[in-house]
């Protein structure tokens, strides 16, 4: 069985018409991918993030026209020209194979291993084993925000700590947490499939009796020994008095998702609600640390 690959390359706003005309043909799936390497940092609650410049694919099953594609794709904007439409065919693949080929076992800090299904690890009492596969949550350990927060939660004892995971995404911080012996974790993320794949993720590896799901509205947090916060620096300036708000005195804080830019008014914006700021850096990526110096009540504008 052989397979066709058309990919076409548009603006952000031509994008739902690029996808509409790749569906009418019989598209069996579309993918959008940034086509100019743009992150898409700071989407609004509820928007499905989009670069630029989006690069559109659709796989058809074998025997479309040419003519046909051009026809339909000729009244989307930047697709109306026939050099701009890219064509791949390609034989059957085992995509089983394929993914095992691109994932594989990774270690952060001295313990932490995410391993996805199927694979295994060298035995070792002291490692922490995540059980996790690519998902439609984001977070798998591959993104250096998520490595840094991992290498970070690595070091530090959570025994019998609450934690809460706010932007949790697929839930790999909570789980790498409660996995350590936190005895609650807090999870919590505005997208409902996220913390779908959250729970999920919990009872697979065996911690959902401590792992709790909740949207941001719709949680009675209680007051963290320690909290991450794996999102964006947008979002992290804007909930600093909300999150500064669920920690004990004394409370351990990771930020990450921050380019190296924004660090500066990151820290701002958690000024004077933290002491004893420190900075670990992947690649562009910045992860903040530090500890609650102050009573959440005396944080202007805390809530809890």
């Amino acid at each position: 069985m052989s397979w066709t690959e058309i990919s076409i390359s548009v603006a952000r706003e031509a994008t739902p018409l690029a996808e509409e005309a790749l569906e009418q043909l019989g598209a069996l799936a579309i993918t959008l991918q940034d086509d100019e390497d743009n992150p898409v940092l700071e989407p609004d609650p509820g928007a499905t993030p989009l670069w630029p410049t989006v690069h559109v694919r659709g796989l058809f099953e074998p025997g479309l026209k040419r003519e046909t594609v051009l026809a339909a794709l000729g009244a989307v904007p930047g697709a109306d020209r026939p050099e701009n439409i890219r064509w791949r065919q390609f034989g059957e693949q085992n995509w089983e194979r394929a993914w095992m080929d691109r994932f594989a076992p990774m270690k952060f800090g001295q313990r932490l291993w995410i391993v996805p299904g199927g694979m295994s690890i060298p035995h070792d009492p002291a490692n922490i084993e995540i059980q996790l596969d690519p998902g439609l949550a984001f977070g798998t350990g591959t993104h250096p925000t998520t490595a840094l927060c991992l290498e970070w939660l690595d070091a530090i004892d959570v025994t019998a700590s609450t934690v809460v995971d706010y932007g949790c995404g697929s839930g790999i911080l909570g789980i790498a947490a409660a996995l350590k012996g936190a005895g609650q974790v807090v999870c919590v993320d505005n997208d409902p499939q996220a913390l779908e794949a959250t729970a999920d993720n919990a009872a697979r590896n065996g911690v959902a009796d401590r792992v709790g799901c909740h949207l941001p509205g719709l949680v009675d947090c209680p007051m963290a020994d320690v909290l991450l916060a794996n999102i964006l620096a947008a979002p992290l300036i804007r909930l600093a008095p909300l999150l500064t708000g669920l920690l004990k005195p004394g409370g351990h804080v990771a930020l990450s998702g921050i380019l190296e830019e924004q660090a500066e008014h990151v820290l701002a914006a958690y000024d004077p609600a933290l002491e004893q700021v420190s900075i670990k850096q992947k690649d562009e990526w910045i992860l903040l640390h530090g500890r609650c110096s102050v009573a959440p009540e005396n944080v202007p504008g805390s809530q809890q």
